[in-house]
């Protein structure tokens, strides 16, 4: 059988891509050896937000006498939390087949491995092999959660998410190693269920990633939530016993748990993926490096998503998938990262895009900055939801606008338009003097905007 494209990989880079590859006419199959849409779809970022909205929705029951409205006794169940959860993904890995098959995508399921340039070896459950041919293949095959053999992995009491999401109760006592946004995100829904969370970070704040002003916030909001997160400390050893799992902090601490989430990074999928014997170069952590075309160092293969040990984000692997179809349908053009919006689904929620305050420093620009509080947002006020801060960094000679981060109540919708204001290098002034309708959230921005200049209305 021979296509124009082959993606291995089903997830938001390869689904994503043979989409578009065939609306632009091309023949196309897509081999994946489990369920489409990938670990963002199956065991990432949509069952984490079904979680995360049960919590959410947990949060406001709670604080319903704040408005007047009485409740009664709040009880969670939490086996139809995790069925809804299921339910979510499932419809939508069905939407996802239908998309494949209304775009005449052929779906083979089973492991593809390259066996030479152009050649795709496909090896279904049942053992069954068949050989494909193709001008193009492109590599989708994504990451998996590091198991971490020296912290006790045994996916039963220490986990990685993807048993997270699939335990039948929840916790009483949860450790979790590593506090960046996976544990972070699981922190704040386990919590939210009533579990008593710990987050240890050997870095000194958790959130390393984000703007540093948002991550300390964040971490004082989340010890507020009775959350407890200690910095700047390593898990020397992990202890076992019937009842129990006890990590070992350096300097002899002991804390006692009943499950410990490991959150720590992520591996390359590509071993067994034949990258040796296709001549494809990778690197030191199994990643396939590429050019701004997503072309590897082979003619005709490319490689998109978090196997390119770029930015490990979905709609990143989305944006490359788009830009490597581009390229083999003879629309040449780049991948830009120049704009690529941050979300984290904690309580409250956290985004970003552009430049951190750190990152400016780093690279010696002069910049102005602009923060609005969402406690003087009307809306915010309005909602109950004032924790938290619209923050806008500007170039201090030309006024772009370098970068945003949002802590707060929905977050990571607001987020958007500070991505377009980047990507269409508006400036402050731009951005302040465009009409944001009253009373909404997004008027945080536009005041953030203004406050670079000291010209925010209502701070």
């Amino acid at each position: 059988m021979s296509y124009k494209v082959i993606f291995i990989g089903g997830g938001p880079g390869g689904y994503v891509g043979a989409i578009r590859a065939a609306q632009l006419g091309a023949s196309v199959a897509l081999v994946e050896k489990d369920e489409v849409g990938g670990t963002c779809l199956n065991r990432g970022c949509i069952p984490t937000k079904a979680l995360a909205a049960g919590a959410e929705a947990l949060h406001t029951v709670r604080r319903a006498g704040e408005f007047g409205i009485s409740t009664g006794e709040i009880s969670v169940d939490f086996g139809r939390l995790m069925e809804r959860k299921q339910q979510v993904v499932s419809r939508l890995v069905q939407g996802v087949q239908f998309l494949l098959k209304k775009n005449k995508v052929e779906l083979i399921q089973g492991a593809g491995r390259l066996t030479a340039p152009g050649h795709v070896r496909v090896t279904a459950a049942d053992g069954a092999v068949s050989e494909l041919e193709a001008e193009n293949i492109v590599l989708a095959t994504g990451t998996e959660p590091a198991l971490i053999s020296a912290l006790g992995y045994d996916g039963e009491k220490v986990i990685t998410s993807n048993e997270a999401l699939n335990l039948t109760a929840v916790p009483r006592r949860l450790l979790i190693i590593g506090g960046g946004v996976i544990g972070c995100e699981f922190a704040c829904i386990f919590n939210a269920l009533g579990a008593q969370v710990t987050v240890v970070e050997m870095m000194p704040s958790i959130l390393p990633m984000v703007d540093r002003e948002a991550a300390r916030q964040m971490q004082g909001l989340l010890k507020r939530q009775g959350i407890t997160v200690k910095t700047k400390v390593k898990i020397e050893a992990v202890r076992k016993t019937e009842q129990e799992v006890t990590a070992v902090l350096e300097g002899g601490l002991e804390i006692a748990a009943d499950l410990i989430l490991i959150s720590i990074g992520r591996v390359m999928n590509t071993a067994g993926l034949g990258l040796a014997v296709a001549g494809v170069a990778a690197g030191p952590r199994g990643e396939v490096p590429v050019d701004g075309r997503m072309q590897t160092n082979v003619p005709g293969i490319y490689a998109v998503g978090d196997i390119t040990g770029r930015i490990q984000l979905a709609h990143v692997a989305s944006a490359q998938a788009l830009a490597a179809v581009d390229n083999i349908m003879g629309r040449p053009r780049e991948m830009d990262y120049r704009v690529v919006p941050s979300c984290i689904f904690t309580h409250p929620e956290v985004a970003s895009v552009g430049l951190s305050t750190q990152e400016a420093e780093a690279q010696g620009l002069a910049v102005k900055a602009g923060k609005f509080p969402l406690l003087a947002s009307g809306k915010a006020q309005a909602m109950g939801e004032t924790e938290g801060f619209v923050k806008v960094l500007a170039d201090a000679g030309s006024d772009r606008v370098l970068g945003v981060h949002i802590i707060g109540a929905h977050a990571t919708d607001l987020i958007a338009e500070a991505a377009v204001a980047i990507q269409l290098n508006a400036t402050v002034e731009q951005l302040a003097q465009t009409i944001h309708a009253h009373p909404t959230l997004a008027e945080a921005v536009m005041e953030a905007a203004e406050a670079v200049h000291g010209m925010s209305i209502h701070m």
